[in-house]
């Protein structure tokens, strides 16, 4: 049976090598996000209700959740703007106004707490009725990260996307146009699930895709010229997103990737003769003739895969184990180009969830040019705590250098120490 034009604009945009299917929703670091912007707003809760909040967007839990979810692709390109703020049009009012405060910490307390769609379309309607100036759908784009099968992510392209679809006049700013834009999501995703995902993210994408112009909605089944052009617009932005992807693999043919670093710190840890654990949803990745996997452990030991944090620690990159004691001694987050705030949050979850003694071995490890930027996370007052866990910085140069020698030469942590960074 020939396919739609919406069916054929939906698998085209899947290969499209530069559109945000390929380059976000099967981006490989996706949802180790997750659980991190989750545990970040479960922060911005308890500093509200503690008091601790403040009255300032910088320096501020939402702000260190709201950037890592800006940090996650161009998707979500520009999600902080919402949240900065504006004096003059004092927006958005949960800055000065301790009530308002509170206001939003139950709104999204709740909305981590309940699972289905009456409970959240409830507190949506419940936080809309407290007419806090500035405090939008955008919010939603946490909300995604909460619930991606229910609540899809929220801007201008996305808006704009769906009303060239759907012929719809859904304008920004009110909470009642997104939740019956939302609807509409809903009954698109579900007519051409087979195509999408159950995650709305994934149609998201797409709408995103044809509100910022890298697609065109199909036009009418009777226009015949008009779906003949299109035809042309969609092989041409094919053509266009390999050749971009052809460039991409050029420029960064001499660049160290995540999984090198991986397969680096696999091989050391070996060769100083500790078990190694690779993260979870890593393991199979192609590396050295063989997998990433190759050598190391299947599981985690009882005790730490049955800590309160397990899910966060199966997600670290690699984790060193001490023989026969099965006990972590050095845990390591390779932040390639990724969000540095997921990283820390799961060296958090290791140290602070873990049934053994694991303070003396957290590394952040990244490229050289991104001292800085490791640095800046650090001093967010959000990661007080991780002054005193000494998580350290290992750049790649550092280890690229010396890796060889300390695997020859090396013992225990020592050599690991001498290279790594204070933070």
């Amino acid at each position: 049976m020939a396919q739609s034009p919406f069916e054929r604009l939906i698998t085209r945009w899947r290969a499209d090598p530069g559109g945000t299917y390929q380059t976000w929703f099967l981006w490989e670091e996706r949802l180790k996000n997750f659980r991190s912007i989750r545990r970040g707003i479960g922060q911005v809760v308890a500093e509200i209700d503690d008091g601790r909040f403040g009255c300032a967007y910088k320096g501020s839990s939402l702000e260190s959740v709201v950037g890592s979810v800006a940090e996650q692709r161009q998707l979500f390109k520009g999600a902080d703007h919402a949240f900065l703020w504006k004096p003059k049009l004092r927006i958005p009012d949960i800055y000065e106004s301790p009530a308002n405060q509170r206001s939003f910490a139950r709104f999204l307390d709740r909305c981590c707490c309940c699972n289905d769609e009456a409970g959240l379309l409830a507190s949506i309607a419940e936080l809309d009725a407290c007419a806090i100036k500035g405090l939008g759908p955008a919010v939603a784009n946490l909300l995604y990260f909460l619930h991606p099968t229910l609540i899809p992510p929220f801007n201008t392209a996305i808006v704009k996307g769906y009303n060239a679809v759907t012929g719809g006049k859904v304008k920004l700013g009110r909470w009642a146009a997104y939740v019956a834009m939302r609807a509409g999501i809903l009954r698109l995703n579900g007519e051409y699930r087979d195509l999408l995902s159950n995650d709305l993210g994934a149609i998201g994408g797409l709408l995103f895709d044809i509100g910022s112009g890298r697609l065109t909605a199909p036009p009418r089944d009777d226009d015949a010229a008009g779906l003949r052009a299109w035809e042309a617009d969609l092989e041409r932005v094919r053509e266009e997103g390999a050749e971009q992807q052809r460039r991409r693999a050029k420029e960064m043919a001499g660049d160290r990737t995540h999984t090198e670093v991986q397969g680096w710190l696999r091989d050391l840890g070996q060769a100083l003769g500790f078990d190694v654990w690779i993260a979870q949803n890593d393991r199979g990745r192609a590396y050295g003739g063989g997998t990433l996997c190759d050598g190391c452990m299947a599981d985690l030991p009882p005790a730490l895969g049955m800590s309160p944090g397990q899910e966060a620690v199966r997600l670290i990159d690699v984790l060193w184990f001490e023989r026969p004691t099965a006990r972590v001694v050095a845990g390591f987050e390779v932040e390639h180009t990724t969000s540095i705030y997921s990283g820390i949050v799961r060296l958090l979850d290791l140290a602070l969830g873990s049934p053994s003694d694991a303070t003396s071995g957290l590394f952040l490890v990244a490229p050289d040019d991104r001292e800085e930027a490791v640095r800046a996370q650090l001093r967010r007052p959000a990661f007080s705590r991780v002054a005193d866990l000494g998580v350290r910085y290992l750049p790649y140069g550092e280890l690229e250098r010396n890796r060889e020698a300390m695997a020859r030469f090396g013992t225990g942590l020592k050599a690991i120490d001498a290279i790594a960074r204070r933070l």
